[in-house]
């Protein structure tokens, strides 16, 4: 049996200049958010040695906002700059030499880079 009706393929397609696709801005926002949580599987040994890096790292931070209290006087001092050199007393003469623009007493100083000596002894 035969279909009587015949169409040609331009009756068949639905009219495709009216289709689209709008993609609303949720989308982004998502893509954002999942990039901004984005992280490396580290293990345990791994992760440990992470977390007292950035132990050492914040407390000199805060360490250094106590000393230079305008912050724009403030420092940088590297860590791994600091624990390259040879000996303590390498180390002692080099922040020294940093910290002498320091307006605090000496023994502020003094007791600064005792503790960072200290606690870069760990790393």
């Amino acid at each position: 049996m035969q279909c009587g009706l015949e169409m040609n393929d331009c009756e068949r397609s639905p009219n495709r200049t009216n289709l689209r696709v709008n993609f609303n801005e949720k989308g982004a926002e998502v893509k954002e958010r999942r990039e901004k949580f984005l992280t490396a599987k580290y293990g345990s040994h791994q992760m440990s040695l992470i977390r007292k890096r950035l132990a050492v790292e914040m407390w000199l931070y805060d360490e250094l906002q106590k000393l230079f209290d305008p912050p724009s006087e403030a420092i940088d001092v590297d860590i791994d700059e600091i624990l390259d050199m040879d000996t303590d007393d390498i180390r002692r003469s080099h922040l020294i030499r940093l910290l002498s623009v320091c307006k605090r007493p000496q023994s502020d100083i003094s007791k600064f880079i005792s503790d960072l000596l200290d606690r870069a002894k760990t790393l």
